[in-house]
């Protein structure tokens, strides 16, 4: 599933949505809260550290045997610079967060830019009694 997001405050909205819907159509909504937290991180730190001159972005997502590739796409080919936040400070814990919660992540180039991506188990958690 690929989604075209405007470069503005309404793409986090937009990316939560479509992510919300297309995991419950691939019947992984068990991923729903980790993968929205994820989406919304990355359309943000687009949204805030992207040089681009483009009015999109977009959204990616892939479910594979046993993994969600989350994607977002935008057309500044410079990696994102993860830093360790101070504990007093308010912003900078997108990465920490990101480690935190993704099985695996990196950044690729592509034809008009780079896409950063996640990846999640997307195996059901098994429940023991």
């Amino acid at each position: 599933m690929t989604v075209t997001l405007p470069a503005t405050g309404r793409a986090a909205g937009l990316a939560r949505r479509a992510t919300r819907d297309t995991l419950a159509s691939w019947q992984v909504a068990h991923l729903e809260e980790t993968a929205v937290l994820l989406v919304s991180e990355l359309v943000g730190n687009v949204l805030r550290h992207a040089r681009t001159g483009a009015l999109a972005m977009a959204l990616c997502l892939d479910l594979e045997l046993a993994s969600l590739l989350i994607e977002v796409h935008d057309t500044d080919p410079r990696a994102p610079r993860p830093r360790t936040p101070e504990a007093l400070d308010e912003s900078g814990f997108g990465f920490v967060l990101i480690e935190a919660l993704a099985g695996k992540w990196g950044v690729r180039q592509t034809g008009i830019g780079k896409a950063v991506w996640v990846e999640l188990d997307a195996r059901q958690p098994v429940n023991h009694p």
